[in-house]
């Protein structure tokens, strides 16, 4: 009796010993650019005990649980990354998701039919987004001073409901919303490809999370790469497979994804990689943008963002 206790007490140290490192937490709220990792996951391209998708209602949300540490990355707009780098949360870019090609835009009400109708009116904004980017693009396009329109901050969650019921005159906003909204006679004004800086979703992950967890980020980039292989193999099955978690349908889905430009692995060498990657020329860009409207507060060392390291060599 005495020495199977033993036995039991010696295994409960053995294995404690042997403790397995913590998932790598990567959120995102709904886009369809982040859609691939959830195929990923779908169809089991990585272990869910080495990564863990985090779905959050808002990229207000994604960003709050960066901060607070809840997260070791996440699915963000360009912008977000380099707010969030000002702000001293030291972030690495592994992976450029997708480009918007006219995905995120400004809706508004019929009988708003042009840009120059915006004054005096009610524009809803994800303020901590990249809704707040390109609402300074369309009225700096349109000559239109901030200060001759009244901002409503909503978060995603919030944007159908507040543009159906009238306490908003216009909306920035993107799908699944855009979709839904466009079928009840929103009109578009302005959308990302009018932009002077192209709208970029991007894998961040936080410096620490490189060196503790590399082998969860290199599978899930791969993962990644995997799904959008099956993607272009088996467009219609995916489409089947993504739509429902956006609440749309397939062919809705597969028409969203026109409005975007989704990287290829080559894609992806040529934005991260190289002495002067892509990436730094277009987060520089933006960056001088961003200060020039006070959207950012602080510096952000946008030389060391780009981190090509956890990419495949070759397509999987």
């Amino acid at each position: 009796m005495i020495r199977k206790l033993l036995f039991v007490l010696l295994s409960i140290v053995v294995l404690g010993g042997c403790t397995q490192e913590p998932p790598l937490r990567i959120g995102s709220n709904r886009w369809p650019g982040y859609e691939p990792l959830y195929l990923a996951r779908e169809r089991g391209y990585f272990d869910n005990s080495a990564v863990r998708l985090v779905e959050l209602p808002s990229s207000t949300d994604v960003i709050q649980y960066l901060r607070n540490g809840s997260l070791e990355g996440g699915a963000l707009t360009l912008d977000e990354v380099l707010s969030l780098c000002a702000q001293g949360i030291d972030l690495r870019i592994v992976l450029v998701l997708d480009v918007s090609n006219g995905g995120d835009l400004l809706l508004a009400r019929p009988g708003i039919d042009r840009l120059a109708d915006l004054v005096g009116k009610r524009i809803g904004v994800e303020s901590t987004g990249v809704g707040a980017i390109l609402l300074h693009s369309a009225l700096e396009a349109a000559g239109i001073p901030p200060e001759r329109v009244t901002l409503v901050p909503l978060t995603l969650d919030e944007h159908e409901e507040a543009f159906l019921q009238g306490r908003v005159d216009a909306l920035v906003t993107f799908e699944p919303v855009r979709t839904k909204l466009l079928q009840r006679g929103a009109k578009v004004l302005y959308d990302s490809r009018r932009m002077p800086n192209p709208i970029l979703d991007v894998l961040a992950v936080r410096r620490q999370a490189l060196t503790r967890n590399p082998i969860a980020l290199r599978t899930l980039v791969r993962g990644y790469f995997r799904a959008r292989h099956f993607m272009e193999i088996h467009p219609r099955e995916a489409a089947m497979l993504m739509a429902p978690r956006l609440e749309m349908k397939p062919g809705e889905f597969s028409r969203a994804l026109t409005t975007l430009i989704l990287p290829t692995l080559a894609d992806n060498h040529r934005w991260l990689a190289g002495d002067r990657p892509k990436l730094r020329e277009t987060a520089e860009r933006l960056l001088d943008f961003m200060s020039r409207h006070r959207l950012i507060a602080g510096a952000c060392p946008v030389q060391s963002l780009a981190t090509p390291d956890f990419l495949p060599a070759h397509d999987p």
